[in-house]
């Protein structure tokens, strides 16, 4: 990552609530071929989410704390605040002099932009502003959320403007919180209604939905330079198992989520911009 960071931009997609066996599932099954096609040998890696809800883990993620492999370790970290102690910080971990991964990104020249999804990137109260507060931009609408059946068409629009509108030498790191497999997820499988409620399936039919669209993302976040992806879930969900629903939770389907990283080599073979030599002046949120 020393190499990565101030050469390439960086996308950190968070597939709010989604569980490993239904993204593994659909992976097998050839039914996110978008995704599958980037995921290394077309396989999720299994992983523990570091919190049980959004909040939690999304906290954790941004101070540098990934979801976990989920075999014994320990697991050198891609990121990592400078901290006495560490036993997960390696040569080659990327180490910032910042509270959290997005200042430390700020601080090393990177633009940092949210595009929220789930409630807790509205901005509508204190608590909706804490994380999308991290960023030096950040965006949420009703239609970027979990009731709206285009949510992820929504946020890629805005996406695509916030590529468009970035001057080309800038480097970028894109936030991007994907609501459509939190539930209500009931209106993305055909046929079902509001009384029919949500179920594994429609769960499933939500990450249908998005790798029909995600290849858009991809596109534009490859379209200045190459860029370092990450994609995975902050934690999975319940539908009836052991009798709970939800998640904030210990259940394994909670705390078991997918994930991948990999570059999205850009579109055309011109030379990158060289790297800012400090972070530029933000504009106000």
């Amino acid at each position: 990552m020393n190499e990565v960071i101030g050469r390439d931009d960086l996308l950190l997609i968070t597939l709010d609530t989604l569980r490993y066996d239904v993204a593994e599932q659909l992976a097998a099954q050839g039914r996110i071929p978008n995704l599958a096609a980037h995921l290394p040998g077309g396989r999720w890696q299994r992983r523990h989410a570091p919190g049980s809800f959004t909040y939690a883990s999304h906290q954790a993620m941004f101070a540098g704390f990934l979801p976990t492999p989920a075999a014994p370790g320990p697991h050198p970290r891609l990121f990592a605040a400078r901290f006495a102690g560490s036993e997960t910080t390696a040569g080659r971990t990327w180490v910032f002099d910042a509270p959290d991964l997005v200042s430390g990104l700020a601080d090393a020249g990177y633009r940092t932009v949210c595009i929220g999804g789930v409630g807790f990137f509205n901005q509508q109260a204190a608590l909706g502003s804490v994380l999308p507060g991290m960023f030096q931009e950040a965006y949420w609408e009703p239609s970027f959320g979990v009731t709206s059946p285009t949510s992820f068409e929504e946020q890629i629009a805005r996406a695509e403007r916030v590529v468009a509108d970035l001057p080309p030498q800038r480097r970028l790191f894109l936030f991007v919180n994907v609501s459509a497999m939190h539930q209500p997820n009931w209106f993305h499988a055909p046929g079902a209604t509001a009384q029919d409620g949500d179920s594994r399936e429609t769960h499933a039919a939500a990450l249908e939905y998005v790798d029909r669209h995600i290849g858009r993302l991809f596109d534009a976040m490859r379209s200045r330079r190459r860029c370092f992806a990450i994609v995975c879930s902050d934690h999975g969900t319940t539908y009836g198992e052991s009798g709970y629903t939800g998640h904030r939770l210990a259940h394994e389907a909670v705390w078991t989520v997918p994930y991948a990283h990999f570059f999205l080599e850009p579109a055309t073979s011109a030379p990158a911009a060289p790297a800012p030599a400090r972070a530029a002046e933000g504009t106000p949120r």
